[in-house]
């Protein structure tokens, strides 16, 4: 279990950070996946009145986090657990592993800013590396695993076609390894909510999620906001 997880367990709440500050952790040098250059998908969704809902997993849902709330036309970014019951959806049970939980966010965007479509470029592109199986970088388990949650019918399609044209595509050096899957999200605890702007020097974000944040500014500067959505 990764240092990250341990503390959490022990205080919980605000009090990570101040225990974080004080350990020396092993991955902070650790290098980040860079942005992988991808087209867009060949359908999408279609738009509709009225804000949607994206529900993505892809390891830590800090950075996550992070990344979807710096996209324009994104509303608002929750992290949670999806893919296990109501009952189990609580940071300690998750860590297990044995809950059918991964980590996730909750995405509201408006469709006529952003498509889904374009959400999950970014997904594939910069917000984790889709190739690992159940892990990313340090953190490790079914519970980081890479994995969309579609809304509806017309989400299921245009990721399952996805997955498909970027494994054609030869820019991954392994296969995707993101599952499409079934589940209710269910919301975090509060002190995980827009963790890394309260929390921009927490020893972990700075080691693995400032540059996904700095990789979509880059990559996709149109795309970009300096101000997070909540």
């Amino acid at each position: 279990m990764i240092m990250k997880k341990l503390v959490s367990f022990a205080i919980g709440g605000g009090a990570v950070v101040a225990a974080m500050a004080a350990i020396s952790l092993p991955n902070v040098q650790q290098s980040v996946e860079a942005a992988v250059p991808i087209p867009l998908p060949a359908t999408n969704v279609v738009v509709t009145d009225g804000n949607q809902v994206a529900v993505f997993a892809g390891g830590c849902f800090w950075g996550m986090e992070a990344v979807f709330q710096h996209i324009r036309g994104v509303r608002s970014v929750t992290s949670g657990y999806a893919g296990g019951s109501a009952e189990t959806a609580t940071y300690r049970q998750v860590g297990t592993g044995r809950t059918g939980h991964a980590e996730a966010v909750r995405i509201v965007y408006d469709p006529s800013v952003v498509t889904y479509g374009e959400l999950l470029r970014i997904y594939f592109s910069v917000a984790h590396d889709p190739t690992q199986v159940n892990r990313q970088g340090p953190d490790v388990g079914p519970d980081y695993r890479s994995a969309i949650f579609p809304q509806n019918a017309a989400q299921r399609s245009v990721s399952r076609r996805y997955i498909a044209l970027l494994d054609e595509s030869g820019r991954f050096s392994r296969p995707i390894a993101t599952r499409i899957e079934s589940g209710t999200f269910y919301r975090a605890e509060d002190y995980h909510q827009d963790f890394m702007n309260r929390n921009p020097r927490h020893p972990y974000i700075l080691a693995h999620d400032v540059e996904k944040v700095e990789d979509l500014r880059e990559t996709f500067p149109r795309m970009f906001t300096s101000t997070p959505a909540a």
